[in-house]
């Protein structure tokens, strides 16, 4: 447990390809988050699923960080 949040709570700087794959991921959400944009009606639901999207980001780039 002490190693994972010695690992969680420590900045990673990027690494080889690791910049490259972040803005791929951000570059696939932002299409997502803009098709939900023009396809979903202003709503709470829709502001959900905008910041699921957010987080999926982080939590995704997030994966990469830490575990390499």
């Amino acid at each position: 447990m002490r190693s994972e949040l010695e690992n969680s709570f420590t900045y990673h700087a990027p690494k080889n390809d690791q910049p490259q794959r972040y803005e791929a991921i951000r570059n696939k959400a932002k299409e997502l988050a803009h098709m939900l944009d023009e396809l979903c009606p202003d709503s709470h639901e829709k502001s959900i699923a905008q910041t699921n999207l957010e987080q999926a980001v982080m939590w995704a780039n997030k994966s990469i960080a830490c575990n390499e």
